[in-house]
């Protein structure tokens, strides 16, 4: 079971208020006072967020749907395959969502009705956080409750230390640099979270920077020539630093910084977060404080080497049962 963030299933207001109003009520994503927040939620956020939100998907929106939702799905396509022939065995693959369609409760019955009865879930989130990845087991609990006949499980908690991610990562890059050439920085931009969630140990920052650290040792970098930053902060409270809106613009205003390339390692697939904010806004900020050039390599979404990394540590979490 591959399990994603989510999605809105459509790009209008309506929809996105629904995504937003579950998600928003993950008490692993918004630590606040459940009153509090409640009243914050309904009476501000779902009023004034789903419109603005819609108008940003819209963007990204592809004929296809959701990027997010297409990529997922190509992903679950191609690990089943990988996974069949290494194996010789039909091995289903299910995706499943932590908010929106199709839910764990959805992914779950499906591979229930074809008589599965060994479940590994595979979170796409290569650094562990309370934020994505223990929502997703949270999720999972609530959705097996009702059942009388639990599956036995394996839950990967998370895989940035793998060497052959960290390969593929360095691989988009330097394939991106071979027909684009190199840049005078490259940004490694991180999800961000609050501080305090850090503060009260959460591992998530830490994954991301040696993440960082072990693509950088790969490309052969050297620490003028990248940073690591976070993106994506909500609300007034201080997030893990550096901000990435704020390192670009402080870029942009240096004359030696002509060109930057960035990249996201915390994301598997491309969605909103990359394609909008990174790729477009971020863009936008980097130009207009002076500077020249900007670029975006994209996720590593359903890349070759990104499978063959997946459908691996698959097989090796399940070499027991097989």
């Amino acid at each position: 079971m591959l399990v994603n963030l989510g999605t809105p299933e459509n790009p209008d207001a309506a929809s996105v208020r629904k995504y937003l109003a579950e998600f928003l009520s993950d008490p692993r994503v918004i630590r606040i006072p459940r009153v509090l927040w409640w009243l914050i939620l309904h009476g501000i956020i779902l009023r004034v967020r789903p419109g603005k939100v819609a108008k940003l998907y819209q963007t990204v929106w592809t004929d296809e749907g959701s990027p997010l939702m297409h990529i997922s799905r190509k992903q679950q396509a191609a690990l089943q395959l990988c996974i069949q022939e290494k194996t010789g065995q039909p091995i289903p693959v299910e995706l499943a969502m932590s908010y929106g369609e199709p839910s764990l409760a959805t992914a779950g019955r499906k591979l229930a009705s074809s008589g599965v009865q060994r479940i590994i879930v595979l979170p796409m989130y290569p650094q562990y956080s309370s934020t994505t990845t223990a929502a997703v087991f949270d999720g999972l609990a609530r959705a097996l409750k009702p059942c009388p006949d639990l599956p036995e499980m394996i839950f990967i908690r998370d895989y940035w230390e793998r060497e052959d991610y960290i390969a593929a990562l360095a691989n988009s890059v330097r394939e991106y640099w071979d027909e684009h050439g190199k840049p005078d920085k490259l940004l490694l931009s991180f999800h961000g979270i609050p501080q305090r969630y850090e503060d009260t140990g959460d591992p998530y920052p830490s994954g991301c920077r040696g993440t960082a650290q072990a693509v950088i040792k790969q490309l052969g970098l050297t620490p003028d020539q990248w940073s690591e930053s976070f993106q994506s902060r909500f609300g007034r409270e201080e997030w893990v630093k550096p901000y990435t809106d704020a390192l670009l613009e402080e870029w942009g205003q240096n004359d030696s910084i002509h060109r930057v390339d960035v990249v996201c390692p915390a994301f598997s697939a491309d969605c909103l977060e990359t394609l909008e904010e990174i790729e477009e806004q971020n863009k936008i900020t980097f130009l207009e404080a002076g500077g020249k050039e900007y670029h975006y390599i994209p996720c590593l979404n359903d890349r070759p080497d990104h499978i063959e990394m997946l459908a691996k540590l698959v097989l090796e979490r399940a070499k027991a049962w097989l």
